[in-house]
Protein backbone atom coordinates (compact mmCIF):
# COMPACT_ATOMS: atom_id res chain seq x y z
CA UNK A 1 0.00 0.00 0.00
CA UNK A 2 3.02 2.52 0.92
CA UNK A 3 4.46 1.83 -2.60
CA UNK A 4 1.18 2.93 -4.66
CA UNK A 5 0.38 6.11 -2.37
CA UNK A 6 3.96 7.41 -2.89
CA UNK A 7 4.13 6.17 -6.80
CA UNK A 8 0.44 8.01 -7.32
CA UNK A 9 1.75 11.25 -5.89
CA UNK A 10 4.82 10.72 -8.38
CA UNK A 11 2.96 10.00 -10.50
CA UNK A 12 0.28 13.17 -10.16
CA UNK A 13 3.29 15.21 -9.72
CA UNK A 14 5.22 14.41 -13.01
CA UNK A 15 1.55 14.84 -15.08
CA UNK A 16 0.79 18.14 -13.37
CA UNK A 17 4.51 18.89 -14.46
CA UNK A 18 3.56 17.94 -18.04
CA UNK A 19 1.01 20.13 -18.08
CA UNK A 20 3.22 22.95 -16.67
CA UNK A 21 5.71 22.18 -18.81
CA UNK A 22 4.11 21.50 -22.10
CA UNK A 23 5.93 23.28 -24.78
CA UNK A 24 3.59 25.75 -26.59
CA UNK A 25 2.42 25.56 -30.04
CA UNK A 26 4.01 28.71 -31.49
CA UNK A 27 6.62 28.92 -34.25
CA UNK A 28 10.15 28.15 -33.11
CA UNK A 29 13.36 29.30 -35.08
CA UNK A 30 14.71 26.63 -37.36
CA UNK A 31 18.16 25.65 -38.88
CA UNK A 32 18.44 26.66 -42.57
CA UNK A 33 21.34 23.71 -44.04
CA UNK A 34 20.29 23.86 -47.49
CA UNK A 35 20.83 26.40 -49.64
CA UNK A 36 17.11 27.77 -51.95
CA UNK A 37 17.78 25.90 -55.30
CA UNK A 38 20.14 23.48 -53.98
CA UNK A 39 19.87 19.59 -53.21
CA UNK A 40 21.08 16.54 -51.54
CA UNK A 41 22.13 13.48 -53.63
CA UNK A 42 24.49 10.43 -53.24
CA UNK A 43 27.10 9.12 -54.97
CA UNK A 44 29.95 6.37 -55.48
CA UNK A 45 33.47 7.35 -55.25
CA UNK A 46 35.41 6.38 -58.32
CA UNK A 47 38.71 8.01 -57.27
CA UNK A 48 40.35 10.37 -55.42
CA UNK A 49 42.43 13.10 -57.76
CA UNK A 50 44.52 15.53 -56.24
CA UNK A 51 44.06 18.52 -58.75
CA UNK A 52 46.65 21.15 -59.54
CA UNK A 53 43.99 23.81 -60.27
CA UNK A 54 43.74 26.35 -57.64
CA UNK A 55 40.38 27.34 -58.55
CA UNK A 56 38.94 23.59 -57.94
CA UNK A 57 41.53 22.18 -55.90
CA UNK A 58 41.54 18.23 -54.67
CA UNK A 59 38.50 16.67 -55.65
CA UNK A 60 36.76 13.20 -55.39
CA UNK A 61 35.55 11.58 -58.60
CA UNK A 62 32.26 9.78 -58.32
CA UNK A 63 29.43 8.83 -60.54
CA UNK A 64 25.82 8.74 -60.01
CA UNK A 65 23.75 5.75 -59.72
CA UNK A 66 23.13 6.08 -63.78
CA UNK A 67 26.95 6.27 -64.08
CA UNK A 68 27.17 9.74 -65.32
CA UNK A 69 31.09 10.44 -63.50
CA UNK A 70 31.50 14.01 -61.58
CA UNK A 71 33.68 15.79 -59.53
CA UNK A 72 32.76 16.76 -56.19
CA UNK A 73 34.61 19.33 -54.25
CA UNK A 74 36.80 18.15 -50.86
CA UNK A 75 37.90 19.73 -47.93
CA UNK A 76 41.81 18.25 -48.11
CA UNK A 77 41.30 16.54 -44.59
CA UNK A 78 38.51 13.87 -46.46
CA UNK A 79 40.65 12.65 -49.26
CA UNK A 80 42.58 9.88 -47.07
CA UNK A 81 39.47 9.08 -45.52
CA UNK A 82 37.44 8.13 -48.94
CA UNK A 83 38.40 5.82 -50.84
CA UNK A 84 36.78 3.75 -53.99
CA UNK A 85 33.75 2.66 -53.48
CA UNK A 86 32.39 4.20 -50.65
CA UNK A 87 29.04 6.03 -50.59
CA UNK A 88 28.88 9.91 -50.40
CA UNK A 89 26.35 12.59 -49.53
CA UNK A 90 26.95 15.72 -50.90
CA UNK A 91 25.43 18.78 -52.04
CA UNK A 92 24.31 19.98 -55.77
CA UNK A 93 24.29 23.71 -56.47
CA UNK A 94 22.88 23.97 -59.75
CA UNK A 95 23.88 27.67 -59.79
CA UNK A 96 27.51 27.63 -59.19
CA UNK A 97 29.71 28.20 -62.65
CA UNK A 98 33.02 27.83 -63.13
CA UNK A 99 33.51 24.81 -60.72
CA UNK A 100 31.99 21.47 -59.65
CA UNK A 101 28.12 22.13 -59.17
CA UNK A 102 28.75 19.13 -56.24
CA UNK A 103 29.93 19.81 -52.79
CA UNK A 104 31.00 16.52 -50.37
CA UNK A 105 29.30 16.67 -47.29
CA UNK A 106 29.53 13.46 -45.38
CA UNK A 107 30.38 10.21 -45.71
CA UNK A 108 27.06 7.94 -46.09
CA UNK A 109 26.28 5.64 -43.09
CA UNK A 110 22.67 4.77 -42.82
CA UNK A 111 23.35 0.84 -44.34
CA UNK A 112 25.70 -0.46 -41.61
CA UNK A 113 23.71 1.81 -38.87
CA UNK A 114 20.14 0.31 -40.07
CA UNK A 115 22.29 -3.30 -39.72
CA UNK A 116 23.38 -2.82 -36.29
CA UNK A 117 19.93 -2.09 -35.67
CA UNK A 118 18.77 -5.33 -36.80
CA UNK A 119 21.41 -7.37 -35.06
CA UNK A 120 20.67 -5.79 -31.47
CA UNK A 121 16.82 -5.81 -32.57
CA UNK A 122 17.39 -10.01 -32.98
CA UNK A 123 19.46 -10.90 -30.51
CA UNK A 124 17.70 -9.04 -27.91
CA UNK A 125 14.75 -10.61 -28.97
CA UNK A 126 16.53 -13.52 -29.03
CA UNK A 127 17.54 -13.56 -25.82
CA UNK A 128 15.37 -11.35 -23.47
CA UNK A 129 11.99 -12.45 -25.09
CA UNK A 130 8.91 -9.92 -24.37
CA UNK A 131 11.07 -8.59 -21.71
CA UNK A 132 13.22 -8.05 -24.86
CA UNK A 133 9.80 -6.22 -26.31
CA UNK A 134 9.13 -4.13 -23.67
CA UNK A 135 12.77 -2.87 -23.54
CA UNK A 136 12.84 -1.88 -27.37
CA UNK A 137 8.99 -0.57 -27.16
CA UNK A 138 10.45 1.74 -23.93
CA UNK A 139 13.44 2.94 -26.11
CA UNK A 140 10.93 4.27 -28.82
CA UNK A 141 9.36 5.80 -25.90
CA UNK A 142 12.53 7.50 -24.60
CA UNK A 143 13.58 9.02 -27.89
CA UNK A 144 9.83 10.16 -28.83
CA UNK A 145 9.69 11.71 -25.36
CA UNK A 146 12.60 13.60 -25.50
CA UNK A 147 12.13 14.87 -29.35
CA UNK A 148 8.41 15.66 -28.94
CA UNK A 149 8.78 17.16 -25.03
CA UNK A 150 12.24 17.87 -23.49
CA UNK A 151 13.46 19.73 -26.43
CA UNK A 152 10.67 22.03 -27.10
CA UNK A 153 10.54 23.05 -23.90
CA UNK A 154 14.07 24.08 -23.39
CA UNK A 155 13.39 25.61 -26.68
CA UNK A 156 10.62 27.56 -25.14
CA UNK A 157 13.02 28.76 -22.24
CA UNK A 158 11.07 26.53 -19.55
CA UNK A 159 13.11 26.21 -16.31
CA UNK A 160 15.62 23.41 -16.86
CA UNK A 161 15.30 21.37 -13.68
CA UNK A 162 11.52 20.86 -13.43
CA UNK A 163 12.13 19.70 -17.27
CA UNK A 164 14.76 17.27 -16.83
CA UNK A 165 13.15 15.91 -13.76
CA UNK A 166 9.51 15.88 -15.44
CA UNK A 167 11.01 14.05 -18.22
CA UNK A 168 13.26 11.33 -16.68
CA UNK A 169 10.43 10.70 -13.53
CA UNK A 170 7.42 10.45 -17.07
CA UNK A 171 9.80 8.16 -19.16
CA UNK A 172 10.62 5.86 -15.70
CA UNK A 173 6.99 4.79 -15.37
CA UNK A 174 6.95 3.85 -19.14
CA UNK A 175 10.37 2.18 -19.31
CA UNK A 176 10.23 0.26 -16.31
CA UNK A 177 6.97 -1.16 -16.60
CA UNK A 178 7.19 -2.18 -20.43
CA UNK A 179 10.62 -3.36 -19.75
CA UNK A 180 10.01 -5.62 -16.45
CA UNK A 181 6.27 -5.59 -16.19
CA UNK A 182 4.07 -4.79 -13.46
CA UNK A 183 5.07 -5.98 -10.06
CA UNK A 184 5.83 -5.10 -6.66
CA UNK A 185 9.45 -5.33 -7.72
CA UNK A 186 8.79 -2.70 -10.45
CA UNK A 187 7.64 -0.58 -8.22
CA UNK A 188 10.67 -0.34 -5.34
CA UNK A 189 12.87 -0.15 -8.04
CA UNK A 190 11.16 3.13 -9.82
CA UNK A 191 10.99 4.37 -6.64
CA UNK A 192 14.13 4.15 -6.21
CA UNK A 193 15.18 5.68 -9.48
CA UNK A 194 12.86 8.37 -8.80
CA UNK A 195 14.80 9.01 -5.38
CA UNK A 196 17.89 8.70 -7.37
CA UNK A 197 16.94 11.36 -9.47
CA UNK A 198 15.61 13.89 -7.33
CA UNK A 199 19.36 13.50 -5.49
CA UNK A 200 20.97 14.00 -9.13
CA UNK A 201 18.61 16.59 -10.13
CA UNK A 202 19.19 18.85 -6.47
CA UNK A 203 23.25 18.35 -7.02
CA UNK A 204 23.15 19.25 -10.69
CA UNK A 205 21.65 21.94 -10.15
CA UNK A 206 24.14 23.30 -7.05
CA UNK A 207 27.20 21.76 -9.26
CA UNK A 208 26.41 23.99 -11.99
CA UNK A 209 26.14 26.89 -10.27
CA UNK A 210 29.07 26.25 -7.69
CA UNK A 211 31.57 25.88 -10.42
CA UNK A 212 30.24 28.93 -12.65
CA UNK A 213 29.44 25.94 -15.98
CA UNK A 214 27.69 28.41 -18.42
CA UNK A 215 27.69 25.87 -21.60
CA UNK A 216 29.81 28.54 -23.97
CA UNK A 217 32.34 26.06 -24.16
CA UNK A 218 30.46 23.55 -26.54
CA UNK A 219 31.16 23.84 -30.36
CA UNK A 220 27.54 24.46 -30.98
CA UNK A 221 26.74 27.20 -28.25
CA UNK A 222 26.89 29.82 -30.28
CA UNK A 223 25.14 28.95 -32.91
CA UNK A 224 22.32 27.82 -30.39
CA UNK A 225 22.27 30.97 -28.67
CA UNK A 226 21.63 32.85 -31.89
CA UNK A 227 19.09 30.56 -33.27
CA UNK A 228 17.18 30.39 -30.29
CA UNK A 229 17.49 33.03 -27.42
CA UNK A 230 15.42 31.74 -25.23
CA UNK A 231 17.10 28.88 -24.68
CA UNK A 232 19.58 28.49 -21.78
CA UNK A 233 22.94 26.84 -21.83
CA UNK A 234 23.56 26.64 -18.13
CA UNK A 235 19.94 24.67 -18.13
CA UNK A 236 20.50 22.39 -21.30
CA UNK A 237 23.91 21.24 -19.48
CA UNK A 238 21.85 20.90 -16.23
CA UNK A 239 19.29 18.71 -18.35
CA UNK A 240 21.85 16.81 -20.24
CA UNK A 241 23.52 15.96 -16.97
CA UNK A 242 20.07 14.41 -15.22
CA UNK A 243 19.34 12.75 -18.56
CA UNK A 244 23.09 11.27 -18.86
CA UNK A 245 23.10 8.95 -15.98
CA UNK A 246 19.12 7.68 -16.09
CA UNK A 247 20.16 4.54 -18.22
CA UNK A 248 22.92 3.78 -15.60
CA UNK A 249 20.48 4.40 -12.61
CA UNK A 250 17.61 2.51 -13.66
CA UNK A 251 20.25 -0.50 -13.90
CA UNK A 252 21.60 -0.50 -10.85
CA UNK A 253 17.92 0.37 -8.74
CA UNK A 254 16.25 -2.64 -10.93
CA UNK A 255 19.42 -4.99 -9.96
CA UNK A 256 19.48 -4.27 -6.25
CA UNK A 257 15.77 -4.78 -6.00
CA UNK A 258 16.54 -8.12 -7.79
CA UNK A 259 18.69 -9.07 -5.74
CA UNK A 260 16.92 -8.92 -2.39
CA UNK A 261 13.88 -10.41 -3.82
CA UNK A 262 16.66 -13.39 -4.80
CA UNK A 263 17.95 -13.23 -1.17
CA UNK A 264 14.42 -13.77 0.36
CA UNK A 265 13.70 -16.37 -2.32
CA UNK A 266 16.71 -18.81 -1.01
CA UNK A 267 16.48 -16.84 2.66
CA UNK A 268 12.80 -17.36 3.27
CA UNK A 269 13.43 -16.85 7.26
CA UNK A 270 15.78 -14.19 7.00
CA UNK A 271 15.52 -10.70 8.49
CA UNK A 272 14.85 -7.22 6.82
CA UNK A 273 17.89 -6.37 8.39
CA UNK A 274 20.01 -9.82 6.93
CA UNK A 275 18.22 -8.57 3.59
CA UNK A 276 19.54 -5.49 3.62
CA UNK A 277 23.29 -6.49 4.95
CA UNK A 278 23.41 -8.92 2.23
CA UNK A 279 21.93 -6.73 -0.23
CA UNK A 280 24.09 -4.19 0.25
CA UNK A 281 27.35 -6.58 -0.07
CA UNK A 282 25.79 -6.92 -3.61
CA UNK A 283 25.19 -3.18 -3.91
CA UNK A 284 28.62 -2.33 -2.65
CA UNK A 285 30.68 -4.43 -5.73
CA UNK A 286 27.87 -2.54 -8.00
CA UNK A 287 29.15 0.33 -6.51
CA UNK A 288 32.77 -0.03 -7.96
CA UNK A 289 31.93 -1.54 -11.01
CA UNK A 290 29.39 1.41 -12.04
CA UNK A 291 31.26 4.28 -11.10
CA UNK A 292 34.30 3.63 -13.01
CA UNK A 293 31.60 2.32 -15.65
CA UNK A 294 30.34 6.05 -16.10
CA UNK A 295 33.92 7.51 -15.89
CA UNK A 296 34.80 5.35 -18.61
CA UNK A 297 31.32 6.23 -20.79
CA UNK A 298 32.29 9.84 -20.30
CA UNK A 299 36.30 9.54 -21.28
CA UNK A 300 35.54 7.54 -24.03
CA UNK A 301 33.24 10.62 -25.35
CA UNK A 302 35.75 12.81 -24.91
CA UNK A 303 38.93 11.41 -26.10
CA UNK A 304 39.61 14.05 -28.86
CA UNK A 305 39.45 16.53 -25.92
CA UNK A 306 41.22 14.93 -23.84
CA UNK A 307 44.19 13.82 -26.16
CA UNK A 308 44.43 17.54 -26.90
CA UNK A 309 44.85 18.32 -22.93
CA UNK A 310 47.75 15.75 -23.13
CA UNK A 311 49.59 18.00 -25.46
CA UNK A 312 48.55 20.97 -24.11
CA UNK A 313 51.21 22.63 -21.73
CA UNK A 314 49.26 23.56 -19.16
CA UNK A 315 49.08 22.01 -15.66
CA UNK A 316 46.18 19.10 -14.98
CA UNK A 317 44.85 20.87 -12.45
CA UNK A 318 44.28 23.99 -14.81
CA UNK A 319 43.25 21.62 -17.52
CA UNK A 320 40.54 19.90 -15.21
CA UNK A 321 39.12 22.89 -14.28
CA UNK A 322 38.46 24.43 -17.93
CA UNK A 323 35.79 24.61 -20.53
CA UNK A 324 34.49 21.74 -21.71
CA UNK A 325 36.70 19.10 -19.68
CA UNK A 326 35.33 20.60 -16.64
CA UNK A 327 31.60 19.68 -18.04
CA UNK A 328 32.95 16.16 -18.57
CA UNK A 329 34.66 16.09 -14.77
CA UNK A 330 31.66 17.45 -12.92
CA UNK A 331 28.85 15.36 -15.33
CA UNK A 332 30.90 12.21 -14.40
CA UNK A 333 30.88 13.37 -10.40
CA UNK A 334 27.26 14.30 -10.21
CA UNK A 335 25.73 10.81 -12.37
CA UNK A 336 28.55 9.14 -9.92
CA UNK A 337 27.00 10.78 -6.35
CA UNK A 338 23.28 10.30 -7.49
CA UNK A 339 24.12 6.04 -8.29
CA UNK A 340 26.03 5.84 -5.24
CA UNK A 341 23.41 7.48 -3.23
CA UNK A 342 20.48 5.13 -4.92
CA UNK A 343 21.89 1.89 -4.12
CA UNK A 344 21.39 2.04 -0.32
CA UNK A 345 18.06 3.43 -1.06
CA UNK A 346 17.12 1.11 -3.23
CA UNK A 347 18.01 -1.74 -1.33
CA UNK A 348 16.59 -0.21 1.62
CA UNK A 349 13.32 0.06 0.32
CA UNK A 350 13.65 -3.74 -1.30
CA UNK A 351 14.35 -4.73 2.27
CA UNK A 352 11.28 -3.25 3.70
CA UNK A 353 8.96 -4.08 0.89
CA UNK A 354 9.90 -7.49 -0.24
CA UNK A 355 7.13 -10.61 0.94
CA UNK A 356 7.20 -10.84 4.79
CA UNK A 357 10.14 -13.65 6.21
CA UNK A 358 8.50 -16.94 6.71
CA UNK A 359 9.27 -19.30 10.00
CA UNK A 360 11.17 -22.11 9.21
CA UNK A 361 9.24 -25.66 10.27
CA UNK A 362 10.38 -27.53 12.66
CA UNK A 363 11.57 -30.80 12.15
CA UNK A 364 9.11 -33.36 11.98
CA UNK A 365 9.89 -36.31 14.30
CA UNK A 366 8.51 -39.79 13.22
CA UNK A 367 6.00 -41.47 15.03
CA UNK A 368 6.38 -44.10 17.38
CA UNK A 369 6.47 -47.35 15.99
CA UNK A 370 3.75 -49.99 17.86
CA UNK A 371 5.88 -52.06 20.29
Amino acid sequence: MVVVVLLAVALAATLAGLAWLWPGSGDRPTLDTTPEGASYVELTVTDVDLLADAASGPALLAETDGGDPVTVQAAPEYLDAVVPGDRIRVLHLPQVTGASPYVFVDLVRGPPMALLTAVLVVLVLAVARLRGLGALAGLVVAVGGVLWFTVPALLDGQPALPVALVTASALMFALLYLAHGISVRTSVALLGTLAGLLATGALAAWATGATHLNGLSGEHALDLTSLAPETSLRGVLLCGMVLAGLGVLNDVTITQVSAVWELRALSPAATRRDLFTGGMRIGRDHIASTVYTVAFAYLGAALPLVLLVAMSDRTLLDSLTSGEIAEEVVRTLVGSIGLVLAIPLTTAAAAALAPAPRPQHAEMTPPASDA
